[in-house]
């Protein structure tokens, strides 16, 4: 019996891939992948359809008070020029995505205090109270009462990768955070309504199949609708500057096992992974992907949001990557869709308490 049937025959008892399981998906050669990445292929079509959602992403604030090692908006980075959008040129970014036909924004920044809570709400309100929009806010992790006064105001979605699910290894890498209080956040978000998403980076130093194993069954557990996965992309203003990058078949094999452990989530071909390849795109578009990011944050700051360096279509505008990629999506036969791109639940999946978890 071929490994995949032994997953068949496992899901049919529980509908759930174990840990396990997971493992052994991962210790799959290069000469298997190909059955692998086909596999999920089909997954995606037969649960998500052949549709690519397209997100509009604004990068407001590189402000953060935060200390993680591996990312070039940390604090301790003195070489990074700061900048925050004023209001008005948020709304000039969001007008822009409407006019681009976008139906879901994602408004994103650093950990910045400077940002009060009921300051994001009034944009929220803002936003909602004149375009037929969904939002997604990624800010960083907050107070419970902080997230529900942005549901509240009207935001849809919230994305929160938790990472790495190796907690001796989170700690490492996030100096003076807490692995469990990301996950305690990540519970607020889905007990307060939202459409969640989270995430980990593939390469990590450190890292171990394993790991990578417990990331995709914590993000099952968790019963996300969106999934961000990337490589580790080293930045050379961080502590890790000298460190190998994540690879780019690992990072594939990572889409393609999340895509057949969680079939209804949104699995985006990300920003960082595209980075890395001119056709990692186009790979991961062929193995489970089915939502693009399109960075419409102002050209005059948007180098300034450095992750990871080399980011790619940093000194594009928006329409020139709209266009290629209408060209790569019409050469796969994948359709935009013109909806939100809501978060889909499988109707048989089993609920899950918050006890469940034991990563």
């Amino acid at each position: 019996m071929s490994q995949f049937n032994i997953v068949q025959e496992k899901n049919k008892l529980n509908d759930v891939m174990d840990y396990d399981a997971i493992v052994d998906l991962f210790n799959w050669s290069d000469e298997q992948l190909p059955e692998l990445f086909a596999k999920a292929d089909v997954i995606r079509q037969e649960n998500v359809g052949e549709e690519v959602h397209l997100r509009a992403i604004i990068e407001f604030s590189n402000y953060c008070v935060s200390h993680c090692l591996y990312c070039g908006l940390r604090c301790e980075n003195r070489k990074l020029v700061r900048y925050r959008l004023s209001t008005g040129q948020i709304y000039q970014a969001v007008q822009k995505a409407v006019d681009l036909k976008f139906k879901t924004i994602i408004l994103q920044s650093g950990e910045d205090p400077n940002y009060r809570a009921t300051d994001i709400a009034r944009m929220i309100e803002w936003i909602k109270s004149r375009h037929d929009i969904a939002i997604t806010l990624s800010v960083g992790e907050r107070a419970r009462e902080e997230y529900r006064l942005w549901r509240e105001a009207g935001a849809d979605r919230y994305l929160l990768k938790h990472e790495t699910a190796d907690e001796i290894l989170y700690q490492r890498l996030k100096p003076g955070r807490s692995f469990l209080d990301r996950i305690r956040c990540l519970w607020d978000l889905k007990d307060l309504g939202y459409q969640v998403g989270s995430g980990n980076m593939v390469g990590l130093p450190g890292q171990s199949i394993e790991s990578l194993a417990r990331d995709v069954f914590l993000m099952r557990e968790l019963d996300i609708e969106m999934a961000g996965i990337g490589p580790f992309l080293p930045h050379p203003d961080t502590p890790l500057a000298n460190d190998p990058a994540g690879s780019l078949p690992l990072t594939l094999k990572t889409l393609a096992i999340t895509r057949l452990c969680l079939p209804t989530v949104h699995l985006p071909a990300t920003t960082a992974l595209t980075t890395m390849a001119i056709d990692a795109r186009r790979q991961a578009m062929q193995l489970g992907a089915n939502v693009v990011m399109v960075n419409l944050t102002p050209l005059t700051v948007r180098d300034k949001y450095c992750i990871y360096p080399q980011k790619a279509e940093i000194i594009e505008e928006p329409e020139i990557s709209l266009n290629k990629l209408k060209i790569l999506f019409n050469d796969l036969r994948r359709p935009i869709s013109g909806d939100y791109g809501h978060g889909l639940k499988k109707a048989n999946r089993p609920s899950i308490e918050k006890k469940e978890v034991m990563i």
